[in-house]
């Protein structure tokens, strides 16, 4: 059994404790029983109001979700995102924490629009040449950011990509038209990427 098949028993096996829900909830016009029939349940409820209105307010589409809800899928990675971050965005000491344990040199958390956490983030320029530029949908965005600031007064972006079961095969997917867009950016000396960075 693979990683995702074990976590969607887990889920459905918790699911009516976890969630006082009973599955059933349409993914692809079929009930399956890994999704809520009250998609909101699968916000935290002590998040669940503030991150619809956030959602909402900021036109943050909902991964197979509806203008108003998240999708029920219980291994939504959208939705798994959100109920582990979302809670950051009110708390710069938490968010502060956090930050250090990924970047030892940052001292503080910074602001993010109106939190220290901010999700389908797609910047104030469209770089990748997209018909859309709108948060979570139809347009590259980054699940998460966070921004902090070491003592030398250096400002540092973090940019969260959460995943929870996606699998990808090794199967080579370039597409040749694709380097037209995203060739300039890597090789321009004012483009957004960071060059000569060494693992």
């Amino acid at each position: 059994m693979n990683y995702r098949e074990e976590q969607r028993q887990r889920a459905v096996s918790t699911r009516d404790d976890l969630f006082k829900d009973p599955g059933a909830g349409l993914f692809f016009g079929k009930a399956r029983d890994f999704v809520l029939k009250d998609p909101s349940l699968n916000l935290w409820a002590g998040i669940r109001d503030d991150v619809k209105e956030h959602f909402a307010a900021n036109g943050i589409a909902w991964w197979k979700g509806t203008e108003t809800d998240p999708t029920g899928h219980l291994l939504s990675s959208q939705v798994a995102c959100v109920n582990h971050l979302y809670p950051l965005r009110q708390r710069g000491d938490v968010a502060t924490s956090v930050l250090r344990h990924i970047e030892p040199t940052i001292v503080e958390a910074l602001p993010v629009g109106a939190g220290f956490v901010d999700f389908e983030y797609i910047g104030s320029r469209q770089y990748m040449k997209e018909p859309a530029f709108t948060r979570g949908a139809n347009c590259t965005s980054v699940d998460a950011v966070m921004l902090g600031v070491t003592a030398d007064k250096e400002v540092i972006l973090l940019l969260i990509e959460w995943k929870y079961t996606e699998s990808y095969s090794p199967v080579n997917l370039y597409i040749r038209q694709r380097s037209e867009v995203y060739d300039p950016l890597i090789s321009s000396m004012d483009g957004p990427f960071v060059k000569d960075v060494t693992l």
